[in-house]
């Protein structure tokens, strides 16, 4: 083998090699945090705007505000500069936005100096609003990453945070709801790429979906037929005036007013002879403020009130029926779930009908949840407050008889 090809096989290697480490990094994990807040988050909600803040790098760290979302973007990325500023942060607004007076987006969103501005801060926080106007603003008709989104990514891939609530909530999955239906009527009429759903921008991953205003408008069930549709496994439905926050090992944590459901589809089945919406053997869980779950290993960790506080299933304090005829209202599906988490009866139903004039107004759906002997609860030992776990989902449709009542 002559010198010449000895020392051309050597710069292959090396090339090979320097190919095999670009593209490890580029496959790494992002090794920044998300925070995801459920919509409606007050500005006196003190763990979620100093979390943001300290996650960001602490007091004067630079948090980008990306208003896109907003239908006055000006108004929100004002009032959200100055909710932060308030809490410690030195936050900026990106004029980045399709209802932003006075400025064309498409060029905005490419614009180098706002993409350096954003990559040099430790944290970028969405707006709420229309999901659909954050992605038509940041995302190239292509499919690409504008520079702004790029560089809101390389916030997230170094170690930042990105935060958001509502709309912004809503991008942080691949996919994500549109223009979607009354919850009533996305069970009964179904979901579509291009009209429901359209595809978010997929910080959280392509495993997990996620969805906001959940207890506060019943939308852990329209949860369900996305999940169905796009093969999601795992959902987090997260509330109003709450959050969680999810690290780069992938552990939930929830924090803020209330908490979040959990949906796993791993053992579900719908059955194809059926031919509205059905669903058995889902399990839901409620993961309150404190609570910790671990995407990877399906680990359950308790807020520290509730440590000691297992429930004992052969000592329930109650022995009641758990029923409601308004299965989608508001906190209906917590309510029955730590009713009967606690409770000698093993199951709750749940009854939801569509609205006077809706499409579909004949049908209706029953959710029936089952405690098993999976299924386990904790109590709060300072509040009327409990986390419950594995508890068994089944949906099935129901004809309803017009008028119903008299």
């Amino acid at each position: 083998m002559t010198s010449f090809v000895k020392a051309m096989r050597m710069v292959c290697v090396s090339l090979l090699a320097l190919c095999m480490q670009i593209s490890t990094a580029a496959e790494a994990p992002p090794q920044g945090n998300l925070l995801i807040a459920g919509g409606a988050v007050r500005p006196d909600n003190t763990i979620i705007w100093e979390r943001l803040v300290q996650l960001a790098g602490g007091k004067g760290a630079r948090i980008a505000v990306m208003p896109s979302a907003a239908g006055n973007p000006e108004r929100s990325g004002t009032n959200l500069v100055a909710t932060l500023t308030r809490f410690g942060a030195s936050a900026f607004a990106v004029p980045v936005a399709v209802r932003l007076k006075n400025t064309d987006y498409k060029v905005a969103a490419e614009d180098q100096n706002l993409a350096r501005m954003i990559r040099e801060a430790g944290g970028v926080y969405f707006a709420g609003g229309d999901q659909g106007l954050i992605t038509k603003a940041l995302v190239r008709p292509d499919g690409t990453r504008t520079a702004v989104l790029q560089a809101i990514w390389d916030v997230y891939n170094k170690g930042g945070v990105i935060g958001g609530s509502s709309a912004g909530a809503a991008i942080m999955s691949s996919t994500m709801y549109y223009e979607a239906k009354t919850v009533i009527g996305t069970l009964a009429a179904g979901v579509n790429d291009g009209r429901e759903l359209a595809p978010g921008l997929g910080f959280v991953g392509t495993d997990v979906f996620v969805d906001q205003h959940l207890l506060a408008r019943g939308r852990f069930a329209r949860m369900l037929p996305a999940m169905l549709k796009k093969n999601y496994k795992l959902g987090l439905g997260i509330d109003e005036n709450t959050a969680m926050v999810i690290n780069a090992r992938r552990e939930v944590e929830i924090i803020g007013y209330q908490g979040a459901l959990l949906l796993d589809l791993t053992q579900a089945k719908t059955n194809g002879d059926i031919k509205e919406f059905n669903l058995t053997n889902a399990r839901i869980s409620y993961l309150d403020r404190g609570d910790r779950y671990n995407l990877v290993t399906g680990q359950y960790t308790p807020s520290a009130d509730k440590v000691n506080g297992k429930l004992d299933p052969a000592s329930p304090f109650l022995n009641e029926q758990v029923y409601s005829a308004d299965a989608l209202g508001h906190n209906t599906i917590l309510v029955m779930m730590e009713k009967l988490i606690n409770n000698a009866r093993s199951e709750a139903i749940g009854i939801a009908t569509a609205a006077p004039g809706e499409p579909r107004e004949e049908l209706g759906f029953e959710f029936k949840l089952t405690r098993d002997a999976s299924s386990v609860g904790y109590e709060s030992a300072t509040t009327d407050a409990y986390t419950i776990l594995n508890l068994r989902l089944d949906v099935r449709p129901l004809q309803i008889t017009r008028p119903w009542y008299r």
